[in-house]
């Protein structure tokens, strides 16, 4: 993909596909670093108190994909090694949650970001599915229905029938 498509934002909320990898790079940093006073030694722009809206899900124009990507990795490498270090009875501090709930179990951390990550992952897949058509599981494996384009095609026309039927009662 050009660096156009994978930045440019596709919906209404600016999700993109870069961002989408640069927040996801933060919440591990955060959730398996600062919440268990093991914090890596990134810029974590979020965690500042005059840190720009949404700087987490979007990359500038200096950011390069290979820095992100970078990013990512090397937040990968701390979860697994926080993970690794604890027990799943460790308990942290997530600093950006109400007080009330701020004191967490590793265990629970790990199903919190599992399903951040679950529901990020889905995103990502419609954005990608709206940049180039791109969509299923693999490319070995879709996971989809057969169906050549013009089967799609009809069958987009009847789900939008449908809708705008239901719509109109």
């Amino acid at each position: 993909m050009t660096e156009y498509d994978v930045r440019r934002p596709l919906t209404p909320t600016g999700t993109n596909l870069l961002g989408l990898v640069k927040h996801m790079a933060f919440v591990e940093m955060g959730y398996f670093g600062v919440v268990f006073g093991r914090p890596i030694d990134e810029v974590q722009p979020w965690l500042e108190d005059d840190a720009e809206l949404n700087a987490d899900l979007w990359a500038t124009a200096a950011e390069s994909r290979a820095e992100i990507v970078a990013m990512y990795h090397r937040a990968w490498a701390h979860a697994d090694a926080t993970i690794e270090a604890l027990p799943l009875d460790a308990v942290g501090q997530v600093p950006w949650w109400h007080p009330d709930r701020r004191e967490v179990s590793l265990h629970r951390v790990l199903v919190h970001v599992i399903a951040e990550t679950h529901r990020h992952a889905g995103h990502a897949d419609i954005v990608r599915e709206l940049i180039d058509g791109a969509a299923g599981l693999r490319a070995d494996n879709d996971n989809l229905p057969p169906g050549d384009q013009e089967w799609w095609r009809s069958y987009r026309e009847r789900v939008e029938r449908a809708a705008r039927e239901a719509g109109g009662r």
